[in-house]
């Protein structure tokens, strides 16, 4: 995955250039994920400047790119359709504040609980769909507005591009990195076509056949402020709120993972709450200036990353650039072939794409195998924070399995001829089973003890485990006596209180002993 990275050390040369970079790629993205959401192409370049712009300054990743995305932009849509774009801007704006709230309450390290086979499902699924997207680049309208696939020599022509693209990227770094690689493949591939009069689709025709409007173009004003035209009553939160709160979530998990692996990437660490604040504070500007929000971006993270943006300035940059083509430069812009954009990311999903996970597939657990390309199928055909919560849980299960079969016991007899089990293993919900399976309670001495300092009592699950077991020797006329119990066990069997010793209360009978003595 981090194979194709050349630029090891930070410079405000390379941020600027890898800015202008971004900036470049960032147009047709933001135009196409617009479209996705149903809205205006500006509202979507609104966004990536916006985005950009707050969370380079203040995000807890520098480096790291932010603007519309396709994974917000698919929950936008039916909200947009039904309710139409005000409710969108507002949405957003309580987006953002609960994402505000996940940083002040540190939820952001909750990302750590991703595990590592999730991580590659993600960046592989994401690769995978970051490639599918360029595909329709080699579509064109017919004379009735159906995309159709380009035929003949325009089929070539944009290949042809496509392919000079990726040689300048991939060769140009060895010859001198005075100048980004895919800045410069950008201008020459541009400059070609500009120069020789090329049939080949640009920018521009791209945002014509998107918007179905010949006259459409990517020039605009500055944003401004606008509170969000809608009732400001419970019918409208009752409204939003659900898809404030989805958008919060694919926001922050999409974001908080791109961190982690930009952090892998440049060997660093960014700040995870630090950019869930950033990110929400983004989200409640979008909303105020007529933009749909967004969050990190990979692709183009990617971009920035390949092309030696380290530092705040590269994003701070790319937005700047980006508003500087939509108030001055969009004729410059909008002449922009397409094939270069499409190469440029073509060589992202190479970088991005984990193609080590084939070798570790072999060798790692089967289980791990098969989460990795779980979430890669299930980042494809449905959205990523689906497909990583999938992976977290089925990860999960597969731990619970796999650690209730650990739990066993080693049986001796003490000098008070008290049966002792050694218990080995953690005891909680998914080793309850076997732990009960255990025990003898009729064929026991009158007194067993259980010991516990190889292992240690998990949850609620467990102590109902154990108030079973005390029930079973207790209906036996024995008594059952706990040992090496580790200070977090007792501080969760004393405060379960009344769950345990409920029968010492009805039954006087009914004892169960915390044995104190060599703790």
């Amino acid at each position: 995955m981090f194979d194709l990275i050349r630029h090891k050390t930070a410079s405000s040369k390379a941020d600027l250039l890898s800015g202008i970079t971004v900036a470049l790629a960032l147009v047709p993205e933001a135009v196409a994920f617009a479209f996705v959401a149903g809205v205006e192409p500006m509202v979507g370049l609104y966004a990536a400047f916006i985005m950009g712009l707050i969370t380079a300054l203040i995000g807890g990743r520098p480096g790291m790119i932010s603007g519309a995305t396709g994974a917000m932009a698919v929950v936008m849509v039916a909200l947009v359709a039904e309710h139409g774009v005000q409710y969108l801007f507002a949405a957003v704006v309580l987006a953002g504040l609960i994402q505000v709230l996940a940083g002040v309450f540190k939820l952001g390290k909750f990302i750590r609980i991703v595990p590592y086979p999730v991580m590659i499902g993600f960046v592989n699924g994401l690769a995978i769909v970051i490639f599918l997207a360029q595909l329709g680049q080699f579509k064109a309208p017919d004379a009735n507005g159906v995309l159709q696939w380009l035929q003949g020599n325009q089929m070539y022509l944009m290949l042809g591009l496509v392919a000079l693209t990726m040689f300048i990227i991939h060769f140009l770094p060895k010859l001198t990195s005075a100048i980004p690689s895919s800045l410069a493949a950008i201008l020459t591939v541009t400059a070609i076509v500009v120069g020789f009069d090329l049939d080949t689709r640009t920018v521009l025709d791209f945002l014509k056949s998107m918007s179905g409007d010949e006259t459409a173009t990517i020039a605009g004003n500055l944003p401004t402020f606008n509170i969000p035209s809608v009732p400001f009553n419970l019918e409208t939160l009752m409204i939003i709120a659900p898809y404030s709160a989805i958008l919060a979530a694919v926001g922050l998990i999409e974001s908080l993972l791109t961190l982690t692996v930009i952090d892998e990437m440049t060997e660093s660490r960014g700040k995870g709450n630090k950019e869930c604040v950033g990110q929400g504070v983004a989200n409640i500007t979008s909303g105020f200036f007529g933009a749909m929000g967004g969050c990190a971006m990979i692709g183009q993270s990617m971009i920035n990353i390949n092309s030696g943006g380290r530092g705040r300035l590269s994003g701070i940059t790319a937005a700047l650039a980006l508003l500087a083509f939509i108030l001055f430069g969009s004729s410059f812009i909008e002449m922009i072939p397409l094939a270069a954009l499409v190469g440029v990311m073509f060589m992202v999903v190479l970088g991005t794409f984990e193609w080590a996970s084939f070798k570790v597939m072999r060798k790692v657990p089967l289980h791990d195998a098969f989460v990795i390309i779980l979430v890669t199928t299930v980042t494809v055909f449905t959205d990523l924070a689906f497909a990583v919560f999938v992976g977290v849980i089925v990860s999960a299960l597969v731990f619970a399995w796999e650690h209730a079969k650990h739990i066993n016991v080693q049986i001796e007899e003490d000098a008070n001829g008290w049966k002792v089990y050694k218990l080995n293993g953690p005891l909680f919900f998914g080793s309850v089973s076997n732990f009960l399976e255990l025990f003898d309670a009729k064929k026991d001495s009158a007194d067993v003890i259980v010991d516990f300092q190889n292992s240690r009592v998990a949850d609620h699950s467990a102590l109902e485990a154990i108030d079973t077991l005390a029930e079973r020797y207790v209906s036996t006329g024995k008594r059952l006596h706990l040992r090496h119990l580790s200070g977090d066990c007792k501080q969760l069997l004393n405060k379960a209180g009344d769950l345990v010793e409920v029968n010492l209360i009805e039954d006087p009978h009914y004892h169960i002993a915390d044995d104190k003595l060599d703790s």
